[in-house]
């Protein structure tokens, strides 16, 4: 694993978001100072700090009467995405712009809210109701010459911690597709209309930021591909119906409409039945409450706990089910490290009998439907939980396929589950191999000798998932041979 896998694997989604924003604006101030930016540099810095204040005041208020934790980070990056699209004040004259941009970005979060997730992304929002209203919208000025490398650069970063390359791809390629087909007959030539799209538009900051904010998109692949390509569709600076031009927030607040209505609107109020030590710092949670909640083995929920004092992470979690949909209750299985996020903290205290909700059933990480496939199931530590649900759920139905399963743990004394394998042995022919030692090809070779007829699935932390990946492509198995497990766990 590179240095800078590494470092993606240990930072936050929020953390890095942040720190590209910060970084932004600190490129931006230099810029102006320079006379590359045509802005004055305290004032950019003053409008930034502004639209801060006036937005973590606001949460605050909003946070108190909808009795819902903020989470500080979220808070300061949607104020200085609203910096980085909102022309910088030139006089105190432009502060009750900043100051509703800022508020109608807040009340977004709560207001227009289901679940407690907010539909919209606040800060396109915030710049729409703001043209309505006050009739200003955004420049959305971050699109120039001066900042396209700094924002190349860091938005990648971005794409690839959030493993969104196909949606934020779908979205650049329709969007430059959009673009030449309507300037096809008297528009610039090919290069000086690619030149303009990424230099000067915001094409780039609206896809690597706008584009990817986490609790607006849809949470299955293909539905995020048409999300990305529809959004795309309506982000071209041409695209008009009539006498109505699309501006980027419209396309985006479009877009944040067809994620909700493609996204799952269950929400379940579960009770904890029991915690069960499985291993060192592992255990499982059985909830109570499913009803008729119906799921697929191998999908996951997003697990809000709200709890005092919450930390940069927040309140919510996703969480593959380890249960089988032929199962009652709901089963977790979660691994806890010495030093914890504060919602961890909260689940491992949970009482008895405590609740918890989840919603926004998602995830492709499911058995495919033909029964012939053969499979091959790559499992890397508390990564087993969706092997458990799809093997229990094989188990019930009495469901006889060809599988073999690799369970690699470094610690080689946590392998989870073993009864329900053992089971799968015994009744339906489930191969297990239990690693604690190195892995790698020859394992692969000695134990799946048919492995290029097979169909991997790969599940684990993120570093193991990219090394079971690295060691299946050298061995020359085809990329659509291979499926991770991957949610947005931010």
């Amino acid at each position: 694993m590179s240095r800078l896998d590494d470092f993606l694997n240990r930072i936050t989604m929020y953390r890095l978001v942040l720190d590209y924003l910060l970084l932004l604006v600190g490129v931006a101030v230099a810029f102006s100072a320079l006379g590359s930016l045509s802005f004055n540099p305290l004032g950019l810095l003053f409008s930034a700090l502004f639209l801060v204040a006036v937005s973590w005041a606001a949460n605050e208020v909003f946070a108190r009467v909808y009795h819902v934790a903020v989470n500080n980070e979220s808070v300061i990056i949607s104020a200085l995405v609203l910096s980085l699209i909102i022309t910088p004040a030139r006089n105190l004259y432009d502060l009750p712009f900043f100051f509703w941009a800022a508020v109608w970005a807040a009340a977004g979060k709560f207001i227009l809210a289901f679940h407690k997730k907010h539909l919209f992304n606040p800060a396109a929002l915030a710049v729409f109701l703001t043209a309505v209203f006050l009739g200003r919208s955004a420049s959305w000025w971050v699109g120039s010459a001066f900042m396209f490398f700094p924002v190349l650069l860091g938005g990648w970063l971005i794409v690839r911690k959030t493993q969104r390359e196909e949606m934020v791809g779908a979205f650049f390629l329709a969007a430059v597709l959009t673009i030449l087909a309507l300037n096809f007959v008297n528009g610039p030539d090919l290069v000086t209309l690619l030149s303009k799209t990424f230099l000067e538009t915001p094409l780039l900051f609206f896809g690597f930021v706008m584009l990817t904010e986490p609790l607006t998109t849809p949470l299955t692949k293909n539905l995020r591909l048409i999300y990305g390509a529809l959004t795309g569709f309506l982000f071209a600076p041409q695209l008009h119906f009539g006498a109505v031009y699309f501006l980027p927030e419209q396309a985006l607040l479009l877009g944040n409409i067809f994620s909700f209505l493609v996204s799952s609107k269950d929400r379940l109020v579960l009770t904890l039945k029991e915690r069960i030590p499985l291993g060192t710092d592992v255990y499982d949670f059985v909830f109570t409450g499913r009803g008729k909640f119906n799921y697929t083995a191998g999908q996951y929920l997003e697990w809000t706990l709200g709890h005092g004092s919450p930390d940069s992470r927040g309140v919510r979690r996703y969480f593959t089910l380890a249960s089988s949909p032929t199962e009652n209750d709901l089963r977790l299985g979660v691994k806890f490290a010495e030093n914890g996020s504060s919602f961890k903290k909260a689940l491992l205290n949970l009482s008895s009998g405590g609740e918890i909700s989840a919603s926004s059933l998602a995830g492709d990480f499911t058995l495919p439907r033909d029964p012939n496939t053969k499979l091959a199931f790559l499992a890397g530590g508390i990564g087993i939980t969706p092997f458990r649900s799809m093997i229990k759920s094989l188990l019930d139905m009495a469901d006889r396929r060809n599988v073999v399963m690799v369970y690699a743990e470094k610690e080689g004394r946590d392998f989870l589950y073993r009864d329900i394998f053992s089971a799968a042995q015994n009744l339906l022919g489930l191969k297990t191999v239990y690693s604690s030692g190195r892995f790698g090809q020859d394992l692969i070779r000695r134990e799946i000798p048919d492995y290029k007829e097979r169909l991997f699935y790969l599940s684990g932390p993120r570093a193991m998932v990219d090394s079971f990946q690295k060691i299946l492509l050298d061995l020359r198995v085809a990329k659509d041979r291979i499926k991770t497990d991957f949610f947005p766990g931010f």
